[in-house]
């Protein structure tokens, strides 16, 4: 059901079939879409070999009581670089920018979300729950590809000058770093992810609302450079804009501080210290972009005034905004709901 639901993202992502942008950044979604699905069913059908079993219970039962073996791990490296293309991690992230980039912004801002969010969880349900007997096995390959994704996304979003593409490999980064309390395999590492993932879509959404509102008369601007002079044209868009951009750069003490604080807390508690150093140096890499963005809104001279944004945007930028700006005063109700929906899977 899964696989099958990743068509309808397909036809999403070419369905300005007028834009030669869109269409290119379907059917790459596809052709590697495919690939990645095949390499799920191939991992699923190894693992189900080796257990005998389609159920996590069934297949977690298995391997308590035989351990690993090579044809699993094998199973398992399929079965998560096709999950892994699902959350846009390295080395299976190629897709991200074009498709951010081609398919139209409104679209993005859907892939940038709900399948993203789904995806991880996913992810967590199969580890935890499916290959958590043999948590050795699969947690070298999640610390791989937690750095892989860290590293590329500080330093591959540097040079970008489309938004889109910019928040492309923002994405990518920051699913790494939701990878590190995953990589710990602990509950509590397991409730990191969890929070991560929550504010990461707060955080996201709101800035697509500011993106979606970079519009002229002539139609809708992508460049970051569009930006500049944003405070004094349109002072609460760029406020709310910068204090987003703090969030996700990670800076104290916005909603995003607190997610990234989660994740390397997790990550030192179950001994991965290490993971944990380079998710940091990684986040100061990274912080860099994000600045880069304030500093044109706040220092360049502006370009002309954006059209007025739609009620709709407003309201869903002015909720991001309390999140990011107020999640300290929720910060109790959050955690005890992803400390209850963590112990439901240990």
């Amino acid at each position: 059901r899964t696989l099958s639901r990743s068509l309808a993202l397909y036809v999403i992502a070419a369905i300005d079939r007028d834009n030669v942008r869109s269409t290119e950044a379907g059917l790459k979604y596809f052709v590697l879409g495919a690939l990645s699905s095949g390499m799920l069913l191939y991992g699923a059908s190894l693992t189900y070999g080796f257990t005998g079993h389609t159920d996590f219970a069934g297949i977690a039962a298995a391997l308590k009581a035989h351990g690993s073996s090579l044809g699993i791990v094998f199973g398992i490296v399929f079965v998560l670089a096709g999950l892994a293309f699902k959350i846009s991690a390295v080395p299976f992230h190629m897709w991200t920018p074009d498709v951010y980039e081609g398919a139209p912004t409104p679209v993005t801002t859907f892939f940038a979300g709900a399948p993203k969010i789904a995806a991880a969880a996913l992810m967590v349900r199969v580890v935890i729950d499916g290959y958590g007997p043999i948590a050795k096995d699969w947690q070298q390959i999640v610390v791989f590809i937690s750095i892989a994704s860290m590293v590329l996304g500080a330093f591959a979003a540097i040079g970008q000058r489309n938004i889109k593409r910019l928040m492309a490999y923002s994405s990518i980064g920051h699913m790494g770093y939701a990878l590190v309390g995953l990589a710990a395999g602990t509950q509590q590492g397991v409730e990191s992810v969890i929070l991560y993932v929550a504010i990461y879509l707060a955080m996201t959404l709101g800035t697509f609302a500011c993106i979606l509102a970079m519009r002229r008369k002539d139609g809708p601007v992508e460049d970051i450079g569009e930006l500049a002079g944003l405070s004094r044209t349109s002072p609460v868009l760029a406020f709310l804009l910068a204090m987003l951009m703090f969030s996700l750069a990670g800076i104290p003490v916005l909603a995003g501080f607190f997610a990234k604080l989660y994740v390397f807390m997790a990550a030192v508690k179950a001994g991965l210290l290490g993971l944990a150093i380079v998710g940091a140096l990684a986040s100061v890499v990274g912080a860099f972009y994000y600045l880069r963005v304030i500093k044109i809104m706040y220092f360049d001279e502006p370009k002309p005034a954006f059209e007025p944004m739609p009620l709709e945007l407003k309201v869903v930028l002015g909720l991001s905004g309390l999140f990011v700006l107020g999640y300290v005063l929720i910060a109790n109700p959050i955690g005890t709901a992803a400390t209850t929906a963590a112990a439901s899977l240990f």
